[in-house]
């Protein structure tokens, strides 16, 4: 199969459209944050950026991610992953484009699993822009081990009854639909992985009592009710209809099912997000380097500052190599029919290591500016602030470097003595090669 680091001029030419459009368009709506915060602002902010969304519709890049049949482009994971890369520069360019967290992954997960009711009623208003959604899984007792949630769904009739406590529910106070993650079979002897459902819940549902938003030290001042807030919510007797559960009846028990489709996709998305926010912290670290003077040369003439510039090119370069790896594999995954399971190993590795390259080339460049790379007069600080929960998101650092090792030993096996033992090979080779050494041995 052949390899190729190059795109065809027409996708080109929409990349290069895209780099333009964040940079002199998105960028300065980054520094009026502040006068977006209340209720009146935040209309404001709709108003002013649905002329950008417009633009990107014209273009025909509006929720690239899903498939041609659903309004998407069917770009595949590359190509996808090219497009996140520029819209990760700025926090604000994935909603402006349509595939912002969660409603991407949820509209996603609708058009694999849902019903026809349920793509109707709810992945098409996702998808429209009309309403805003929020993946409800992580519990306080159950976060990088899924199959310990508690929150049940008890069938009564023709409808589902919820109880339990969720806990960093993103966008939920905002959202107007939860999809939660219910155990709907609760035998003990049951293997866990087939015991749990995901069902649709309208935020205004009696007995789904949102507790608060969370704040974080991405965002230490988020208030209840901002968007980007992560909730913590009581389900108490909270009655939905059967129909609510996404894929109706076959969906029952296919919960972890689901959220390896939704979330295998959503990791390179984030790996290239996260090479996006880190190309901005880089251009910092380099522009920092020429522009300051101490002890009378610039800092780019400095053998330490060279080797952050070296390693953190080096970092990106890997990390963005190891994304494009991991979507090609899944794009070659997807035309031969196979699951995006396959690609486990791959999807694990650039999980931690993008966490990784974003923290440190962050870090870096805050390191070179001295007090101002510490201060709001950039956006550093709070790129590293954000930064850190890159390895908790989508499952913590250890468990996908278990899950790499694991797939990783699957090619080897135990051997004693080493397979590489000199003495063993010499004995082999001596008798493998028996005849041409007698005849060494005689002709001398």
């Amino acid at each position: 199969m052949a390899w190729d680091f190059s795109t065809e001029p027409e996708f080109e030419a929409k990349l290069a459209w895209m780099r333009d459009f964040v940079r002199d368009e998105i960028f300065p709506l980054e520094t009026l944050a502040e006068e977006f915060r209340s209720p009146e602002g935040r209309e404001l902010y709709g108003r002013m950026t649905e002329p950008l969304k417009q633009q990107v519709r014209d273009q025909g890049l509006w929720a690239s991610h899903l498939p041609p049949e659903l309004g998407g482009g069917g770009f595949g994971q590359v190509k996808l992953g090219l497009m996140h890369e520029i819209l990760g520069q700025s926090p604000l360019a994935p909603r402006i484009f349509g595939n912002n967290a969660p409603d991407s992954g949820n509209a996603e997960l609708l058009s694999i699993g849902g019903t026809d009711y349920q793509k109707t009623t709810w992945m098409e208003p996702l998808l429209a822009g009309e309403i805003r959604s929020c993946f409800s899984m992580t519990e306080p007792g159950a976060g990088a081990d899924p199959t310990m949630l508690t929150t049940q769904a008890e069938r009564d009739g023709d409808e589902w009854v919820i109880n339990g406590h969720k806990w960093f529910s993103s966008n939920a106070s905002v959202a107007d639909i939860l999809i939660v993650m219910v155990k709907t079979n609760l035998d003990p002897d049951a293997s866990p992985y087939r015991s749990f459902s995901m069902i649709v819940v309208p935020t205004d549902t009696p007995g789904v009592n949102i507790l608060r938003d969370v704040p974080t030290m991405g965002e230490p001042d988020h208030k209840t009710g901002e968007p980007g807030g992560h909730a913590e919510i009581i389900y108490d007797n909270v009655r939905v209809p059967f129909d609510n559960l996404v894929g109706g009846e076959e969906g029952i028990g296919q919960g972890f099912a689901l959220a390896q489709k939704r979330l295998g996709p959503g990791r390179i998305h984030h790996a290239m997000r996260w090479l996006g926010q880190s190309s901005r912290a880089f251009d910092l670290l380099c522009e920092r380097a020429l522009t300051r003077e101490t002890k009378g040369s610039l800092l780019a003439e400095k053998q330490m500052i060279q080797d952050w510039i070296a390693q953190s090119y080096a970092d990106r370069q890997a990390a963005r190599l190891l994304t494009l790896h991991a979507a090609w594999t899944m794009d070659k995954l997807h035309a031969e029919g196979r699951h995006y399971s396959d690609a486990r190993l791959e999807i694990g590795v650039i999980k931690f290591w993008g966490a990784k390259v974003l923290h440190d080339v962050i870090d870096r460049a805050i390191q070179i500016h001295g007090s101002l790379g510490y201060t709001t007069d950039l956006p550093l600080e709070s790129m590293y602030r954000a930064a850190r929960a890159a390895r908790i998101y989508d499952g913590p650092d250890e468990v996908h470097k278990v899950t790499v090792a694991r797939q990783v030993l699957k090619n080897y096996k135990a051997s004693d003595p080493s397979i590489d033992h000199v003495p063993t090979r010499r004995a082999e080779a001596l008798d493998r090669y028996a005849d041409y050494l007698d005849e060494l041995a005689i002709n001398s």
